[in-house]
């Protein structure tokens, strides 16, 4: 262990915040001042304290830095897919972080065409990304965004394909998607607000013209909701999407009609939700209209688009959440969740014959893919499950064939998911409902209560946890690690009921589920106290905050990645951004009700004079969705308040923001760093 160094320690300036006639003390409200010297000195005070505190393990982060590289196929390609005469590919080259994104005229044997090499486009820049490339109907321009600071904002700019140059427009301060019109000359996209970086306007604007001369053909004036941009696979329709956590509303234009008005589809519903999709004459609704609360999938004609038209075409099932749909010239798909479990449902527009798509495991992840055309007898999609490597599938729905075009390669030559185990348990929580937990570790493994178990949870915004392969997981479950994925309320693994018991009022089940969760898997010899560890990022880490403060006894270890953990302060300023947004999700705390039970479990406002177990929290400077002074001032109360002598990190990434570094390989670093963390305390050295 190295030397003894002393934590940074934040000077205590007390702020009151009144509200309702409660008063809380802020010590370190100060920290949210990003441009302020002395705040830039105490995020570097604590990233030295880190370093100095974990030198130790720098060489053992290196190779395990080395080791998960060493699995990945470094010259590796998407599957290629057809559209609009060009095969598109977006492959890396080896020792190289960003993608090159490129395409084939007619035939994958055609000369290659390089749209992007985003390694030279990324020179000089410690943050890069390229976002939201979209290519004109004549193949002869395309849009795309680019983000050097890792704010979620964007500059679009159009590049002639033919000649490769970089036209002279450039659109600042937007979300990075644009959508072609059928002239090729005009596009619409969608900026942000600057301060709250809500997507709030769409415009229009014409190739050759000055981005300030471009036309706002749409502004969403309710700070709740956010704008959204698309063009129907039809590609008939541009599609604006205006959305909040409850209610949504559509509008579509025909594209080759780029400067008439949009035309509303249904006007906005508190509490209706639907989403589009256009085919033939009719349109497509998913929707949770009459009650449908885990949805029902109804039809409409082009002329009269109100839900009073709306007829059914798959009623709602109480058990079965209807997820999304694939519409094909012979076939509809449909994404399903039941149990827990996504099915992909084929049925055939003429009614008979429909079937399922078999999947054996219980810890899976399967989803339809990159299917751009109507008339095809061929549904792409991918599956992958905790031991199996990600896989893309052609299946002919017509003769039931498939043809798996690529399965993740794990190089290294030691990977062989029979080596491994992977199974669903189910949890009892403390109201009596069942909580699934999908588990994998290393065959063998004795049940004593003596293995090291990572327990993972999510919580929020009805966002399921699918079971996905990694290959850097193999770093931990091949030094003996359990890992658990537990499937929360709060997401809506289990259907939409299942997130609607984990929000607002009922956001206290999220917390006692996990921690419910660990119990049982304490109980049933998995792992014990000493040997649990949690881990969640943004609205997750809000999950570890209120987690450790509820029953802090329970775990040895916990990482907090970019966390939510001032509720109470973050939803009261409205001026940061996503806040008005989530009113839906977390409630209003202008109304005393929500302010009462958000102050109720925000880690935040929560920590207390106890023992807490050894933690790394992360952070990025710039980040959008959760402001890096949230963990910031959430590590320094902690340090002044818990009773305990274990470890607590702060890990602030000055370049970054809520996504973590950018390239493929830094990005990997920072999970060395999260993983030497965990395997220190477990005294594993190499």
């Amino acid at each position: 262990m190295s030397k003894i160094t002393l934590p940074p320690v934040a000077k205590i300036v007390p702020k009151n915040l009144e509200k309702h006639g409660d008063v809380r003390v802020d010590n370190y409200y100060w920290l949210n001042q990003r441009e302020d010297k002395e705040v830039i000195d105490y995020l570097t005070a604590e990233n030295k304290y880190y370093e100095e505190m974990t030198a130790h393990t720098k060489g053992f982060r290196t190779s395990l830095f080395e080791e998960m590289k060493s699995r990945i196929k470094e010259d590796d390609s998407s599957v290629p897919y057809l559209y609009n005469g060009y095969w598109y590919i977006s492959r890396f080259e080896k020792g190289q972080d960003y993608p090159i994104h490129s395409r084939k005229k007619g035939a994958l044997t055609a000369a290659e065409e390089v749209m992007f090499n985003c390694n030279e486009m990324a020179k000089g820049h410690s943050y890069f990304q390229l976002s939201g490339l979209s290519v004109s109907p004549n193949n002869t321009f395309a849009t795309f965004g680019i983000d050097k600071v890792s704010r979620r904002i964007y500059t679009i700019q159009i590049k002639n394909l033919v000649t490769g140059e970089i036209l002279a427009d450039k659109i600042e301060n937007t979300t990075g998607g644009s959508v072609w019109a059928n002239d090729n000359q005009t596009i619409f996209y969608t900026t942000k607000d600057p301060i709250t970086l809500r997507s709030d306007k769409v415009f229009r604007h014409k190739i050759g013209t000055d981005a300030k001369e471009d036309v706002l053909v749409f502004e969403e004036k309710d700070d709740t909701y956010s704008v959204f941009l698309y063009k129907e696979k039809s590609r008939k329709y541009i599609v604006i999407g205006s959305q909040s956590t409850m209610t949504s509303e559509y509008r579509f234009l025909n594209a080759d009609t780029p400067e008439a008005d949009f035309k509303l589809f249904q006007k906005r519903t508190r509490g209706l939700e639907y989403s589009i999709s256009h085919f033939g004459d009719s349109f497509y609704v998913l929707t949770n209209k009459d009650k449908a609360t885990n949805f029902k999938l109804m039809k409409t004609s082009e002329a009269a688009t109100e839900k009073e038209n709306w007829k059914d075409v798959i009623a709602h099932r109480s058990t079965v959440l209807l997820e999304d749909i694939e519409i094909f010239k012979d076939y509809l798909v449909v994404e399903e969740r039941d149990n827990g479990l996504t099915k992909l449902r084929i049925m055939p527009w003429s009614g008979t014959g429909e079937y399922y798509l078999p999947f054996e495991s219980e810890t899976y992840s399967a989803y339809t893919t990159t299917n751009v055309d109507f008339d095809t007898d061929v549904l792409r999609y991918g599956y992958q499950s905790l031991t199996t490597p990600s896989s893309v599938i052609d299946f002919n729905m017509k003769d039931k064939t498939k043809v798996v075009l690529k399965e993740q390669e794990v190089l290294g030559g030691k990977f062989d998911k029979k080596n491994y185990e992977e199974k669903r348990i189910w949890a009892t929580a403390k109201d009596g409902t069942k909580v699934p937990i999908s588990l994998i570790y290393k065959k063998g493994i004795k049940l004593d209560g003596k293995n090291p178990l990572l327990q993972y949870a999510y919580g929020s915004y009805g966002y399921s946890m699918d079971c996905t392969f990694s290959t850097t997981r193999l770093s931990l479950l091949d030094r003996g690690f359990i890992y658990a994925i537990a499937h929360i309320r709060g997401g809506e693994d289990l259907g939409r009921p299942w997130y609607e018991n984990g929000k607002l009022l009922t956001k206290m089940n999220t917390f006692t589920d996990f921690i419910d969760c660990s119990k049982y898997l304490i109980e049933n010899k998995y792992t014990s106290p000493k040997h649990l560890y949690a881990e969640g990022g943004s609205a997750g880490g809000l999950l570890m905050g209120a987690v450790i403060n509820m029953a802090p006894e329970l775990y040895n270890g916990v990482i907090a990645a970019v966390p939510f953990v001032d509720v109470v302060t973050t939803m009261l300023d409205d001026s940061i951004p996503l806040t008005t947004g989530e009113y839906d999700e977390w409630g209003n705390p202008n109304e005393k009700e929500y302010y009462d039970y958000m102050k109720s479990y925000s880690p935040y406002d929560n920590v207390a004079k106890i023992a807490y177990p050894n933690m790394l929290v992360t952070t990025g400077l710039h980040d959008s969705q959760v402001q890096y002074w949230e963990p910031a001032k959430w590590v320094a109360k902690l340090r002044a308040m818990k009773t305990d002598k274990n470890l607590l990190f702060l890990d602030t990434n000055m370049d970054t923001g809520h996504g973590g570094a950018s390239g493929r390989f830094e990005a990997l670093k920072e999970v060395a760093k999260e993983f030497a963390f965990l395997l220190d305390l477990e005294g594993i050295k190499k």
